[in-house]
């Protein structure tokens, strides 16, 4: 792998569903994104790797049927040592739940959750390496954790991967960015008692969209629910959705599109 393909460690990379009907799953979000599917690493099982334009996107595996997890997107953050950060998140007082272990050719994987139980992947990529497009309607292109409160959590965060934390100073708004190289790469907003019971601390994946109202509709057509319909936030038109299984992501068309 050359520098110029290698992601800065920290970066979101590759975004991942676990699911237990792959074959519906798959029919969803081919219909919502026009994502096409090709088979990848079968280490955990059937797995699918996600094609935008013949680009890879994402990636969908199917759980086993006893095992009862909840459905969620889940980001992978790019490290180059997957076990020396495996072993900081546990110094850290993080959770590796997974892994480290080798996902064929592809490159090594964990899968963690932070001290407050948000579930993330990290990723060591060899000959895959990660999302290959983010911009165009049908990809991730933010990622964002909901949380208690940012300051405990984001010193856990900097300390795994050297983030640089801008916080925004308000007095009703937690809320902060994390950022590699002068760029920002993830964001990180405590809600406080408002977290969702049933999913507590979680990460959110974002996905672009042409016509944010059009996408929620479809959404709803296609078997999944919309949570909070299309409204303008700060980084443009969004809606809160989950597909057929649950998994809840936001449908963004991004201010500068």
């Amino acid at each position: 792998m050359t520098e110029a393909t290698r992601h800065t460690p920290g970066t979101p990379c590759w975004v991942s569903l676990m699911v237990h009907g792959l074959e519906g799953t798959q029919e969803f979000y081919n219909a919502l994104f026009g994502w096409e599917f090709q088979p990848g690493p079968q280490h955990l099982g059937p797995y699918v790797r996600a094609l935008l334009d013949g680009e890879e996107v994402a990636g969908i595996g199917q759980l086993p049927p006893d095992r009862h997890l909840p459905i969620a997107w889940t980001p992978y953050l790019a490290t180059d040592d997957a076990d020396e950060t495996a072993e900081t998140i546990r110094c850290c007082g993080g959770t590796v739940a997974v892994g480290p272990l080798d996902a064929g050719e592809a490159g090594r994987l964990a899968l963690c959750s932070d001290p407050v139980g948000a579930v993330f992947g990290v990723w060591q990529a060899e000959a895959h390496h990660g999302t290959a497009t983010a911009g165009p309607p049908g990809t991730p292109v933010w990622n964002e954790l909901l949380t208690y409160e940012t300051s405990s959590v984001a010193k856990f965060y900097r300390s795994i991967f050297g983030y640089e934390v801008e916080p925004v100073v308000s007095a009703d708004f937690d809320f902060a960015t994390l950022h590699l190289d002068d760029r920002p790469v993830a964001s990180l907003h405590g809600v406080g008692n408002a977290l969702p019971r049933e999913r507590g601390a979680h990460w959110m994946t974002y996905f672009e969209v042409e016509d944010t109202d059009g996408a929620a509709r479809l959404v709803a057509e296609l078997g999944g629910h919309v949570l909070k319909p299309p409204r303008e936030g700060t980084a443009g038109r969004q809606a809160l959705v989950t597909d057929p299984e649950g998994a809840v992501f936001t449908l963004v068309r991004s201010i500068d599109h």
